[in-house]
Parts: C-alpha cells; sequence; structure tokens
C-alpha cells in the first residue's frame, strides 16, 4: 500500500488551469485501490478545499462526499501512539510534527511509500519513503 498525502487530494480535486497536469495524475493516483489515508489528511484536505479565498474551492456538502468516498481505503485514526512515534519522528528527522504524523501514520498502516510533494523526493524515514508523483520523471 502507498500513503497519500493532502496535496495528491487537492489536485485531483484541482480546476486550476496551472494545475491541470498535476490535476491528471492525483486523479489517476485516487482511482487506484492500493492507497491508504489518515484522518490528519482527509482533516487538512477539507479545510483547504473549502477555503474561501481558494479560487476554485469546493462547498461543504462536494468536500464530505469526497472524504466519505475516499474512506474507502484504509484511514490511520489520530490516538496516543501515533502522536508519541510522531514526536519521536520530528525530533530524530527535524521536521515538522504534521509531516512526522504523516509518515508515522503511513508506517502504522503497514506503508512503505508516501506519495507527497511537500516531503523531499527519495527520503528514506526508517523505511518509509517518499515519492513525488508530480516529478518531472514520474
Amino acid at each position: 500500500m502507498r500513503f497519500v498525502d493532502t496535496n495528491v487530494l487537492l489536485y485531483a480535486v484541482s480546476s486550476v488551469a496551472e494545475e491541470q497536469a498535476k490535476a491528471e495524475r492525483a486523479r489517476g493516483i485516487v482511482n487506484e485501490d492500493d492507497l491508504a489515508l489518515s484522518v490528519q489528511v482527509l482533516q487538512e484536505f477539507y479545510v483547504q478545499a473549502t477555503r474561501a479565498t481558494k479560487s476554485d474551492h469546493l462547498s461543504h456538502d462536494e468536500a464530505v462526499q469526497l472524504v466519505e468516498a475516499w474512506l474507502r481505503f484504509p484511514t490511520k485514526e489520530i490516538d496516543i501512539p501515533l502522536m508519541q512515534a510522531a514526536l519521536a519522528t520530528r525530533q530524530r528527522y527535524q521536521i515538522s510534527f504534521w509531516d512526522a504524523a504523516i509518515i508515522e501514520a503511513a508506517r502504522a498502516l503497514g506503508c512503505r511509500q508516501v506519495l507527497s510533494e511537500d516531503l523531499q523526493d527519495g527520503q528514506d524515514f526508517g523505511g518509509v519513503v517518499v515519492t513525488n508523483p508530480f516529478g518531472e520523471h514520474r
């Protein structure tokens, strides 16, 4: 399984002209079956997708429908062990707590790959490797 970061979900619903190549790639990704998410990713998606200042923002109902549809994927809830693991990962790799929580949610679900453009492509976090699905070679 591959873990999907928030930016992939946001590109999947983007109608911004400059983002169409990434949007097509993201739509292809979210139509695959081997994905996993976390509650954090879904929360971030909802907040960013419905932001009124976003030119192509979604309505509450549209965003909720997408969140519910994506719950078909294994989804890691936020719990105390996840928080503690994220704190340790944040310290070890000197990344933000929220990025560390993404890495640890992926690990908890058995994912060895995180699809994200927000972390360094190829970075290995103790067996969880980041892949930028929008890189030129993808």
